[in-house]
């Protein structure tokens, strides 16, 4: 008996140092920097420059803030997968809401940045809330043309990029003029395609698949030249046929080079999507935060940049999410 006594005395003084040092300082950085934040916001007096807002939306904002790194401290206790996770991005977490907190400072609290054109969170966060329903239709309207022009830009963009790379008498005559007029940013063809295309919404699309088109088609060949050609021979000398060749060998190598063409053609799509709304859409994001600047309301402008930057952020990681599945043969091959 006191040998048992003896062992699970020894057990428990290894497992309780153990358990302690598992969880980091960094766990409860977000709460510190949270509750800080929370403290200076309600401390310090707001300047009498900036107009009053209706409501302390950054404070109730940092209230939430605040109960989910508290509940997500509580969790990693209980669970060693999500501490692990968590510890790793904690600090990130404790920089953005420190940001926020200094942006808070510079902003309502001592007006050190010009008023006009850098509101205070609170009327951000208002216009977030108190206008989500026209800046949920402004989405939408963004949503379509990016989604059709982005499919129609990807489908060309890799159907193109494998002609190019299978069919030699294609990329003799049509190499040329991608290299010509790829390189063009797809926004400086805006005059031209305005007035070749019936509406401003089918003018747009266009734009759009042509940005998504371009990094599409020669990332795509590029992945195609560099296929080994042993490949080819190997399918060739089992008696596979063009077509098989093309698509069970060529398509799927040359995929890791494809995605990349397609992340650059994503990023390249969003910038003419907000440059055509502003030109001569009358509705989407872009067309609102360049409506807004007019009116000299930056607040309104601040919360339209949010969203943008927010469904980007969402249509990227998605993409991540495709490839990832797409190339789960490649896993712990490919890095970017």
């Amino acid at each position: 008996m006191a040998d048992i006594k003896g062992s699970e005395v020894e057990t428990t003084g290894k497992t309780a140092p153990g358990f302690a040092k598992s969880i980091k300082i960094s766990t409860i950085l977000p709460i510190v920097a949270a509750a800080g934040a929370l403290i200076v916001n309600l401390g310090l007096p707001d300047s009498a420059e900036h107009p009053i807002a209706e409501h302390h939306y950054f404070a109730g904002a940092l209230c939430v803030l605040l109960a989910f790194a508290g509940i997500a401290f509580i969790t990693g206790i209980f669970s060693q997968k999500f501490r692990t996770v968590y510890q790793s991005k904690a600090p990130f977490y404790s920089g953005i809401i420190l940001f926020l907190s200094l942006c808070d400072i510079l902003t309502a609290k001592t007006a050190l940045l010009p008023v006009l054109y850098f509101p205070s969170l609170d009327r951000v966060l208002g216009v977030l809330i108190e206008d989500f329903s026209f800046i949920c239709k402004c989405l939408i309207y963004s949503l379509r043309l990016q989604f059709v022009g982005w499919l129609c830009g990807a489908f060309c963009g890799i159907s193109t990029g494998v002609a190019l790379g299978f069919i030699p008498q294609f990329k003799y005559w049509t190499y040329p003029l991608v290299r010509i007029l790829g390189p063009i940013p797809s926004t400086a063809w805006f005059p031209l395609v305005l007035v070749s295309f019936p509406t401003v919404v089918s003018a747009s699309t266009f734009l759009i698949a042509l940005a998504v088109w371009f990094p599409t088609t020669v990332l795509t060949m590029n992945g195609i030249n560099n296929i080994q050609n042993s490949y080819f021979e190997v399918a060739e000398t089992m008696g596979a046929s063009k077509t098989y060749v093309i698509f069970h060998v060529g398509i799927p190598a040359a995929m890791p080079h494809m995605f990349i063409g397609l992340f650059n053609g994503t990023c390249a799509s969003f910038i003419t999507l907000v440059t055509a709304e502003m030109i001569g859409a009358k509705c989407g994001i872009g067309w609102y935060i360049n409506w807004q600047k007019e009116m000299m309301a930056y607040a309104n402008v601040y919360a339209g940049l949010i969203v943008m930057s927010l469904i980007c952020y969402c249509f990227i990681t998605l993409l991540f999410y495709l490839r990832d599945k797409v190339l789960v043969w490649q896993k712990g091959v490919i890095k970017w």
